[in-house]
């Protein structure tokens, strides 16, 4: 798609396409150096684990739950083979298999938890920051109140009274996406509300209040949409936070049954032993496989919040790239880039 061009005063001036005003793509060729680096790494991370979550039926040679082929059972903690790339586990199920089905776990996960805590939070801090008075002073308090509970124990406690601690799949994916979604309602609404808070002071809220618009229209139609820029930047490091919480909960015996899903946590607790009696595969894997994906997710998200400084953005554009000086008269005499450098005065003298 070709640039647009609209003229400015005499001089025509060629705006972005609109491929490259699209989010990750404008941040992308925003960035420069070593944070480039760091932004296409964590892309291609999150890529390849959302590819695999969306084709894990198509890339798993077996299912999650699967014990047996036409050849017979597969055999317990088997080494890696051509039958079974990546080994067994101590319940005879395919490592490789359950890695890549474990993946589709993870975003449903991502996915409940924080679009029900964007809702909630982002409705929260709106109302708050908006209304004020007694009502901001007592949602601040308990938002506060909230946001000091540890997620991975509030998981617990939900886990066990939702499911008594034995977790089929929307069992254990409520338990997990509920204790997440009441921490992270907190961060949500602490953005928010400071957001509105200074929005709400502009000229244009004040105008639409004077044209006689209602309090609902002016904060879901004025202030929403400039109130909410951050949400990516929360949403993809509190996305790292949910995994790492759906994995602990499975490490510690409460996540999900395998005949009802694949998940990480849980096959890391079933390798414990195997660890001592140097079976490897079935710990190794599971394990890698959360830490990639959080720390492609984390560096996205750093990526992304460190683009949104224009202070950290400005000071890499000046130290990675020239600025090009517009050939206009400002000095007596001609533009300047008639006046000669420093460095060539220093010379001449």
């Amino acid at each position: 798609m070709s640039a647009e061009t609209e003229t400015v005063g005499l001089e025509p001036v060629r705006r972005p396409s609109l491929w490259s005003r699209l989010p990750i793509v404008h941040q992308l060729r925003q960035s420069v150096g070593l944070q480039r680096g760091m932004l296409i790494a964590g892309l291609v991370i999150t890529g390849a684990f959302l590819l695999a979550a969306a084709l894990a039926p198509l890339i798993a040679p077996y299912g999650f739950g699967q014990l047996r082929d036409d050849a017979g059972n597969f055999g317990a903690q088997q080494p890696p083979s051509a039958e079974h790339i990546w080994g067994t586990t101590v319940g005879g199920y395919d490592v490789f298999s359950r890695v890549i089905w474990g993946s589709q776990t993870a975003v449903s996960v991502i996915v409940i938890a924080v679009i029900l805590s964007i809702f909630a939070g982002v409705l929260l801090g709106l109302v708050s920051g908006y209304l004020g008075g007694w009502v901001d002073r007592v949602l601040v308090v308990i938002c506060d109140a909230v946001y000091a509970f540890p997620s991975l124990l509030l998981a617990i406690v939900m886990a066990i009274v939702i499911t008594g601690g034995q977790s089929d799949l929307w069992g254990g994916l409520l338990a997990a996406a509920i204790s997440i979604t009441v921490v992270f309602i907190p961060q949500y609404f602490r953005v928010i509300r400071a957001e509105t808070v200074r929005i709400k002071a502009e000229a244009f809220v004040e105008s639409a209040k004077v044209l006689g618009a209602s309090n609902s229209r002016i904060m879901f139609r004025h202030i929403l949409r400039n109130a909410t820029r951050t949400l990516p930047l929360i949403f993809t490091l509190n996305a790292s936070e949910a995994i790492l919480t759906l994995a602990g909960l499975g490490f510690l015996g409460f996540g999900i049954e395998p005949t009802s899903a694949a998940e990480w946590g849980f096959d890391l607790n079933k390798s414990i032993s195997d660890v001592t009696s140097g079976i490897w595969w079935t710990s190794v894997f599971p394990g890698v496989a959360i830490v990639l994906v959080v720390l492609g997710i984390t560096l996205v998200g750093e990526s992304l919040n460190d683009l949104a400084d224009p202070r950290l953005r400005t000071r890499r554009r000046a130290e990675g790239t020239p600025v090009a000086t517009a050939a206009v008269s400002v000095v007596p005499g001609g533009s300047l880039d008639s006046v000669p450098a420093i460095d060539d005065l220093e010379a001449r003298s």
